[in-house]
């Protein structure tokens, strides 16, 4: 059966960059955050940015979403130009930023239906979309309370249903986790779920959380140093690097027979394997390498080098962006300067 034609409009990429550049001064010298992008988001997609702080993540978002000019190249959003129709691109758009957007000694119904407000619709349209919302995002009974006395995943569920009350086509998400303890970044997730899956909406977020970036997101876009360094779906991008298969032996010698087998052993036509040997330790990466382990240690066992310890792991988006850039995400993110200083003085500037 061919599938349903999708209308022309749907059709068209909903992001579309080409050369999109955006250049900082700081301290006298020019800081490069984003470096000729160029992408395209279709209608429907969830996109995570994923990138250690300081790689460029925000500074695109600032872009797509009219808060700051690229220094070069082009963008449009829902069709529109960022630079020359920032106003119809703000009104196709919902941007839920770092901060709090609500106002703290505002009560959370009153700042959903001032919003809607300020988007065009009628008083009752806006108390109507309020508890629409309030009730999608499990706001209903603490609707009537000051922000101030939400809770941080309450706070965050707030942002992003007043990101949402003039049902934009495209719904932007800057780091919508950070600071959530494990239990509200998690619920917070399933509400963004929930919403790709039940309405369809366009939504891009930025990330440094792998596993925000594993659990929610359809296709993961790795930038760094403002370059875009790989762009797939979560799951090819782990299986394109392959299974680690941890092998400890008693001695050497054992080690050795090992080392050298692994590399036709755990590997299918025409694919590669990383091998290395520490001592008693062999490690090996290759995909589809957990699939073969057990064949290989009973081939051990009868050449005389029998195996102490097995451990399989499957790859992670960390592993991906070691071995896309030789470090390890996480400890990026500890040691790089937060970006969004570096941005706020830009866009000052």
């Amino acid at each position: 059966m061919n599938p349903t034609p999708r209308p022309a409009a749907l059709a068209q990429p909903v992001i579309r960059t080409e050369g999109l550049t955006r250049h900082f001064t700081r301290h006298k010298k020019t800081v490069e955050a984003v470096r000729g992008l160029d992408l395209e988001v279709g209608h429907g997609e969830l996109v995570a940015f994923l990138g250690p702080n300081g790689a460029g993540k925000s500074t695109t978002l600032r872009m797509l979403t009219t808060l700051i000019e690229p220094t070069a190249g082009t963008a449009t959003v829902a069709g529109h130009d960022v630079v020359r129709e920032r106003r119809e691109v703000r009104r196709s758009i919902g941007y839920v930023g770092q901060g709090n957007a609500a106002g703290h000694a505002q009560r959370g119904r009153d700042e959903l239906v001032s919003q809607g407000r300020a988007f065009g619709l009628s008083r009752a349209a806006a108390h109507a979309r309020a508890e629409e919302l309030l009730d999608a995002f499990d706001l209903s009974e603490h609707a009537m309370r000051p922000v101030s006395t939400l809770s941080g995943g309450q706070r965050r569920r707030l942002d992003v249903a007043i990101g949402l009350v003039h049902t934009p086509q495209v719904l932007f998400l800057d780091e919508p986790s950070t600071g959530l303890d494990p239990q509200n970044r998690a619920n917070l997730q399933e509400q963004v779920r929930r919403l790709h899956d039940e309405q369809g909406t366009t939504i891009v977020l930025t990330t440094h959380y792998l596993e925000e970036a594993d659990a929610i997101a359809d296709r993961v876009i790795v930038i760094d140093h403002g370059r875009v360094i790989a762009d797939d779906t979560a799951s090819r991008l782990r299986s394109g690097l392959g299974d680690l298969v941890t092998l400890a032996f008693a001695d050497e010698e054992a080690a050795t027979i090992a080392a050298e087998g692994a590399s036709w052993a755990l590997v299918g036509p025409g694919e590669a394997a990383s091998v290395e040997r520490v001592g008693t330790t062999v490690r090996a990466r290759a995909a589809g390498a957990a699939d073969r382990v057990a064949r290989f240690v009973v081939d051990l066992e009868s050449a005389g080098a029998p195996v102490r310890r097995v451990e399989v792991a499957s790859a992670t988006l960390d592993d991906v962006f070691l071995e896309l850039t030789g470090r390890s995400l996480r400890e990026s993110n500890e040691q790089s300067t937060d970006e969004s200083g570096i941005e706020s003085k830009g866009a000052a500037a």
